[in-house]
Formats: structure tokens, C-alpha cells, sequence
């Protein structure tokens, strides 16, 4: 008798559950991860990728030979063209351009196409994933969106798959369920599940600094595949009972632990997930089950979160002590030019002329232009005279000389408190060329990207940091 082997597809689900034993290190709870960076295509969109086809061919939507069209930061296009492939379907994915190389060359393995569109723009954007996706679905002859953002069937896979396997491998002993949330689908379609049998069972969403589920003000952030600048259809908010909000490095330095600690090789969004879950234990005692989910692995990161390079580059240490403080910089700045006044300012009233003298004569690039002196607050700094700046405007008028600053300023600089380290004002020396420095509200000194340069190479040239 021919015995009966599985394909690919049937192997979507069913991952272990595992237990931390380091990282929880001084936690009372009991803390469990599941794995589902091993369902087949490396992470846990498999499950809704699969559920999204069978769903669309029952319903009609999806026939022989269509095409699938989806914006996606790459896990759920893995999932899809996984089904896809198997079933005969073409595949193009819309990605955001903050993605990982790996992942791109990924779905093109599998024989998708990718179009890649900007990550810093608003959803309704042209040039957005989301509108790109939905005019290629409109365009190309049997294309068909899943659309997991608004389909039913992703918060249900996790309700059919995710929640009965928890609830199964725990015995029904859980208390708290710690998840990142996305499209919501995961979070929710679990949730619902667990919540049916377990009522007092507590949900924690983690999220992303920057994003509209726990953030006041929205904007980019650099860890991928979770977080969102729109509400999901998807997403029931009213299964959270509480959110933790998470930053990118702190979302990195955990997901880096977890691979050197606990031998897990796992992604950003775990990385947020798993802080979110040490943050919430330290509230619970030894009779307390905590679980969270490891949604992808960290092989499709190798050139982002774990590149020390590319850590640098967004300003990431992974050892907060050892980022400086603006005063340290401004300290080191004053010994080194000594014969510098520690703040030039010059009044808004006075000639440009004069403004080009102070630089040249303390050898500066520019200067803050404040209402008056001394500047009591940096609500009396109104601008900035640059060299730049200033060029330009002298090579198109050279009557700019006797022009007023007020006339020719331009922005103020960026302000930093003295106690920040670079760390948390990185993209203020990255946007510009200079920062002020104020103490207690109050402009103290000025900073530039070469101090902050001339710093580094000095303590790294000092003999084992002496």
C-alpha cells in the first residue's frame, strides 16, 4: 500500500513551543515562545498565505492561471507564493523600500515579481505600497489582491490554527499573551480563540514606536513587518487589554540577546515582542504563564539588524553606556578650542558682513541668529546663518553684505538638551550639519557632525579606551 507523504503546504502550522531559560534571567514568570519562524517559508504569515488562496478559489475570485497582487514588507508574500507556486498562480509584491535585501531576493527565488515603492509616504499616496498594489490589481487581466490587511481570512487562520495549537501545548495554562501586531490578524485571530475558553486571559500588544496603535504621533521606524500608519480591518483593538510601546534599538538589542542567549536566531518583530514580554513580567509572580510568538527568523536581517554597520549608521549602540552625552561632546569641543567663545550668537539686526567676520575669525560654519543678546531661551533663537547658505545668496547678489541677518537667515538648528547622549539625537546631526545645545531650556553651545566625528576618533584612538 502507497504510503502518504505531505507537500510543503501540509507542513504550515504545528510549531513548538519552547521555553526561555537566559534571558528571563532574574523574572519570576514562566516565559514560552512559539516557534513559528518554522513553518516552511520562515515565518508565521505561512499560515494566513495559504488561508487567503483557499479562501479566494472557494469564493471564485481567484481562478486557474490568475495572477496575485499584494503589499507586503515580505513574510506574507513568502507564504503566498509558497501556495502559489504548488497551485500555478503568478505573484507580484509591492514592498516598502525600508525591507531587507535578503527578503526582496527571496520572493523573486520563489519566481515572483517585486516592485519596490518609498517607505515615507502618506498610505494614500500614488507612490505608496498600499496604491501601487491596488492600481496593479486593477490593471493586470486576472489579478486577484488578498489584501491581508482587510481579509477575513487571516484573522481566522489564527483562529482555526494558532489559538487551538497555544491553547493545546499549554494545557490551557496561560495567562498572558504577548504579541506584535501588524495587520492584527495574528493577534486577533488568537486572541479571540484563547479569550473564548480563557476570559480573564491578558492580551499585550507589543508596537512599534511610531506607530497609530500606541504612538501620539506617527512616523517611520526602521523594524519591519509590524506596526501600521492606518487601522486594519483585520485588527479588533478590543481583544488588547494593553499596549507596550517599543523602540527600534530596543527591538534590535532584544533580538540579538535572544540569538547569542537563547540560541534563536529570530527578527526585529520578535525582538519587539520579546521586550515587550520581559517589560510585562516583571509585574507577575512564579504561577504566571507567559507566551509570546517568534514571527520570522533573523536570516532575512543579516545585512540590517544584525550588521554592527548598519547599526551605526541609524545611530544604534548595543551598549547604552557607551554612547556619549552631548555634554561630554561640548566638554571636548571647549578643550580643544580653547581660544572659542563657548556660544557665538549674532542679533538679527546685524549685517551680514558682520556674521561672515565672527566666522572667519573663530573659524565656524555657522552661527544661530537670536533676537536679541544675551539669548535667555532658545525661544530667542529665530535662526541660523550658514556658510552654505550664505554662499549662494553672496554669488546671486553681492549686496547681500549689507543686507540685515534677518533678511538672509535661514531655520533655526535642531536643539538637543546637554544631558541626551548622540544615541537618542542621531537624526538631528544626520539631517543637518549642527545642532544647539541648551541646558534647562537655555542655548549653551553649538555642536557640529565634524565635533561629533573629532570625538569618536579621539576615544577610539586612546589605549584601550584610557
Amino acid at each position: 500500500m502507497p504510503r502518504d507523504y505531505p507537500t510543503i503546504l501540509d507542513l504550515v502550522g504545528g510549531t513548538p513551543l519552547v521555553r526561555f531559560q537566559r534571558i528571563n534571567a532574574g523574572l519570576e514568570p514562566l516565559l514560552l515562545a512559539k516557534l513559528d519562524h518554522l513553518n516552511p517559508g520562515g515565518s508565521v504569515k505561512d499560515r494566513i498565505g495559504l488561508a487567503m488562496i483557499e479562501a479566494a478559489e472557494r469564493e471564485g475570485t481567484l481562478r486557474p492561471g490568475g495572477t496575485i497582487v499584494e503589499p507586503t514588507s515580505g513574510n506574507t508574500g513568502v507564504g503566498l507564493a509558497i501556495a502559489a507556486a504548488l497551485r500555478g498562480y503568478r505573484c507580484i509584491f509591492v514592498m516598502p523600500d525600508k525591507v531587507s535585501p535578503e527578503k526582496i531576493a527571496l520572493l523573486r527565488a520563489y519566481g515572483s515579481e517585486v516592485i519596490v515603492c518609498p517607505t515615507a509616504v502618506e498610505p494614500s499616496s500614488p507612490e505608496s505600497y498600499y496604491s501601487v498594489s491596488n492600481r496593479l490589481a486593477e490593471e493586470v487581466p486576472g489579478a486577484f489582491k488578498p489584501d491581508q490587511y482587510s481579509n477575513p481570512a487571516n484573522p481566522q487562520a489564527h483562529y482555526e490554527s494558532t489559538g487551538p495549537e497555544l491553547w493545546e501545548q499549554t494545557g490551557g495554562e496561560i495567562d498572558v499573551l504577548v504579541l506584535s501586531v501588524g495587520t492584527g490578524g495574528t493577534i486577533s485571530g488568537t486572541a479571540r480563540y484563547l479569550k473564548e475558553r480563557k476570559p480573564d486571559l491578558h492580551v499585550v500588544g507589543a508596537d512599534p514606536e511610531g506607530s497609530i496603535y500606541s504612538s501620539e504621533t506617527v512616523h517611520t521606524y526602521l523594524v519591519e513587518g509590524i506596526g501600521e500608519d492606518f487601522w486594519p480591518t483585520t485588527f479588533d483593538p478590543s481583544l488588547v487589554d494593553e499596549y507596550v510601546t517599543v523602540t527600534d534599538r530596543d527591538s534590535f538589542i532584544t533580538a540579538r540577546r535572544v540569538s547569542r542567549e537563547e540560541g534563536i536566531l529570530v527578527g526585529g518583530s520578535a525582538g519587539t515582542a520579546i521586550w515587550a514580554m520581559l517589560q510585562v513580567a516583571r509585574r507577575f509572580g512564579p504561577e504566571t504563564t507567559i507566551v509570546t510568538l517568534i514571527p520570522d527568523s533573523g536570516r532575512g536581517y543579516l545585512s540590517k539588524l544584525y550588521d554592527d554597520n548598519w547599526l551605526a549608521q541609524h545611530g544604534i549602540r548595543e551598549t547604552r553606556e557607551q554612547a556619549p552625552t552631548i555634554e561630554e561632546l561640548l566638554r571636548f569641543k571647549r578643550e580643544e578650542e580653547a581660544e572659542v567663545p563657548e556660544l557665538v550668537l549674532i542679533g538679527s539686526g546685524e549685517k551680514v558682513s558682520h556674521a561672515i567676520q565672527l566666522m572667519q575669525r573663530y573659524g565656524i560654519s555657522q552661527i544661530p541668529v537670536v533676537r536679541h543678546e544675551p539669548a535667555g531661551s532658545l525661544a530667542d533663537v529665530v535662526g541660523s546663518v550658514r556658510e552654505r547658505g550664505l554662499l549662494e545668496r553672496l554669488f546671486g547678489s553681492p549686496d547681500t553684505l549689507n543686507e540685515e541677518v534677518a533678511a538672509t537667515m535661514d531655520p533655526p538648528l535642531p536643539a538637543v538638551e546637554l544631558h541626551e547622549t548622540v544615541d537618542a539625537v542621531y537624526s538631528d546631526f544626520s539631517g543637518g550639519s549642527a545642532v544647539v545645545v541648551a541646558q534647562d531650556g537655555k542655548p549653551v553651545g553649538v555642536l557640529t557632525r565634524s565635533d561629533v566625528i573629532e570625538y569618536l576618533a579621539h576615544q577610539q584612538s586612546r589605549p584601550n579606551g584610557a
